[in-house]
């Protein structure tokens, strides 16, 4: 009976996640020297592999310098033909390679060798020439390529594309290195504002609707019109915050057959105690706010202070949802 394609795919899937888990047994001691060296290297680590693992060097490279372990990536092949001027005295070098055979490599490493840079193989083979040529062995060995035939390289690379993420996130512990700091190297798109942008970028840009308690109705109803923003703060003489109404009290008052009239005043119908976030909260905080508590509003404030409104349309132009 054939195989199924279902089949197929929950094998490949097997085999890769064993390679993976299967790598527990080689974080060892080298494993730490090479975090160790990594962290406390002087210069940038410049990533070198040929073929599929100069890729995975690739992506490896890009995590690195996004938690902020500068690193650039060297092609095996281009190194010997001129990109070794890429290597720096105090660079730690990284080959990824399955064999630790590859002719590029084997021509490569002696050159590593004579700058006398440190050379971390992360290699499939612990008995390479790469292997035995290197200061610090990460192993990344395969009982068996996802690969019918068990040529392509897909567990191994998968198991070199864990380890490199292995080091990046020993390395921002060991660094301390905290969402401010990975916000510095993601100012672009959703994930970068969600990690730097703050109240105080959103609502300076919006009306500040406000009415004293004393105000009759029909005047909190025109500032609630003119400003626009279906709500509008309640203060003292020194601005501090009272309470708000929104144009969903206006609406409760409706349903329960409440007259409109002047005898109605602000603090009649405000919400007291409201919900309130500072400026210099992140956005992403009002926006959790505002979905725990099902409100599309919160008034700004600093020391008892009335700033002004943040909406939920704030957050949705910026792209934080």
């Amino acid at each position: 009976m054939a195989v199924s394609v279902k089949q197929i795919a929950l094998q490949t899937i097997g085999l890769e996640a064993q390679a993976i888990a299967d790598l527990r047994s080689h974080i060892n001691e080298d494993f730490e020297k090479a975090v160790s060296a990594i962290a406390g290297c002087k210069g940038r680590i410049v990533i070198s592999g040929i073929g599929k693992s100069a890729v995975i060097a690739q992506k490896i490279v890009a995590t690195f310098n996004s938690t902020g372990t500068p690193s650039i990536f060297m092609h095996a092949a281009d190194a010997i033909h001129g990109d070794l001027g890429i290597v720096q005295q105090d660079d730690i070098v990284i080959v990824i390679s399955k064999s630790g055979e590859s002719p590029e490599i084997k021509l490569l490493i002696p050159l590593l060798r004579n700058f006398g840079n440190t050379i971390i193989a992360m290699v499939g083979n612990i008995q390479s020439f790469l292997a035995k040529q290197a200061q610090i062995i990460l192993d990344t060995t395969v009982s068996q390529e996802a690969c019918p035939n068990n040529l392509a390289p897909t567990s191994s690379t998968t198991a070199q594309l864990v380890m490199g993420d292995v080091l990046a996130v020993c390395l921002m512990e060991l660094k301390g290195f905290r969402s401010e700091d990975f916000a510095k190297f993601h100012p672009g798109g959703t994930l970068g504002k969600k990690l730097y942008l703050r109240v105080s970028d959103l609502y300076p840009s919006n009306e500040k609707p406000m009415v004293k308690p004393d105000q009759p109705l029909q005047e909190v109803i025109m500032e609630m019109t003119q400003k626009r923003l279906g709500v509008t703060a309640v203060v003292d003489g020194k601005q501090h915050l009272l309470g708000i109404i929104t144009d969903g009290d206006l609406r409760r008052m409706l349903r329960n057959n409440i007259r409109f009239d002047d005898k109605i005043k602000a603090a009649d119908i405000m919400t007291k105690a409201p919900k309130t976030i500072a400026p210099g909260e992140l956005a992403v905080q009002a926006l959790d706010i505002l979905r725990k508590n099902e409100i599309t509003q919160l008034a700004v404030i600093e020391n008892g202070a009335y700033l002004g409104i943040i909406h939920l349309h704030d957050l949705i132009k910026e792209g934080i949802i």
